[in-house]
């Protein structure tokens, strides 16, 4: 394992949970909160094999409490404690992106096999 994924999932370990983030954005976003504890998994190698599935239902359960969502003003960031860095927002987004497709590709090439 790279020492600098390492080090990022150490980072996003140290979010205690504590909704700052969450309070101080305008948005009542958790993206923050969120993102730090998805990535805390996704960079390790025992978090590679539900890395999808987490994502992917992590966000869902963001959006079903009705969590604003990132408008990039990074006021999270500056009211973390711990110092969890706006980065992981883009990692998320990344996996959540890339999550997505592989889900959609996969559920298309298994309905278009059925089907020939």
């Amino acid at each position: 394992m790279p020492k600098d994924n390492a080090d990022l999932a150490m980072d996003a370990a140290s979010c205690i949970g504590c909704g700052a983030c969450v309070a101080a954005c305008k948005n009542a976003s958790a993206m923050l909160f969120v993102s730090a504890k998805v990535g805390q998994f996704s960079l390790l190698p025992q978090g590679q094999p539900e890395r999808d599935r987490r994502v992917l239902a992590m966000v869902a359960k963001m959006d079903e409490l009705g969590f604003g969502n990132c408008t990039n003003q990074y006021e999270c960031s500056a009211a973390c404690p711990k110092g969890i860095s706006q980065d992981f927002i883009a990692r998320m987004n990344r996996d959540y992106l890339a999550a997505s497709f592989r889900e959609a590709f996969s559920a298309k090439s298994e309905s278009t096999a059925g089907g020939a």
